[in-house]
């Protein structure tokens, strides 16, 4: 049986977001090899092939399964002006049903990091998100200390809802996490805590 694949492409002001390609695969490990130090602090520990061809093409076959699932929406950030790739984006663990809700995950380039890139997709993935796939729940995680992250997540409307303990393991070590979400649907108001 044939099945049609499905595509994503969300636009921004600054970036064009899409699935990962086969072509896209100097630009992936070439940012990822020069933004290892910033990166793998906040990440699980990387696997020995992580930066190889084979694991970078498992990636892009994932992707594409899980946007035809309707699994998860893997994104990368590709800046309008001149098609760098500046990060990327996934929205996981998509649950339907009673629950309507999925994770959001991401990393930044370190030459691209603090230039608001992160927040303009966080913000186009959400409504796509809400307004598209129909969720009404996104959550999110960062380890406490990674106040970057907590500072993109609150500007992008996410709140704090509390901590996870041993929630991922972390460069090496389970990590306790801070838990935010969004709601399609938020009358919550302002609920930070500070980056403290």
């Amino acid at each position: 049986m044939f099945t049609r694949r499905r595509t994503v492409r969300i636009g921004t002001d600054r970036l064009i977001l899409r699935p990962p390609q086969h072509g896209d695969f100097r630009a992936w490990t070439t940012l990822r090899a020069i933004s290892s130090e910033f990166l793998q602090p906040w990440e699980p520990t990387w696997a020995d092939d992580h930066l190889t061809r084979k694991a970078f093409t498992n990636r892009v076959y994932w992707a594409q399964r899980s946007i035809t699932g309707n699994t998860a929406v893997p994104l990368f950030l590709f800046r309008r002006m001149d098609e760098a790739l500046v990060g990327a984006i996934t929205l996981d663990n998509m649950r339907r049903g009673p629950a309507q809700s999925g994770t959001l995950g991401y990393w930044i380039g370190e030459p691209h990091a603090r230039l608001g890139y992160m927040r303009e997709a966080i913000e186009a993935v959400v409504h796509h998100a809400f307004y598209t796939l129909d969720l009404s729940r996104i959550e999110a995680a960062c380890l406490p200390e990674n106040t970057a992250s907590r500072g993109v997540l609150e500007k992008s409307g996410f709140k704090y809802e509390g901590v996870a303990q041993s929630y991922l393991q972390i460069n090496g070590r389970w990590r306790n996490h801070v838990l935010y979400a969004n709601l399609r649907s938020d009358r919550r108001g302002r609920t930070d805590v500070g980056l403290a």
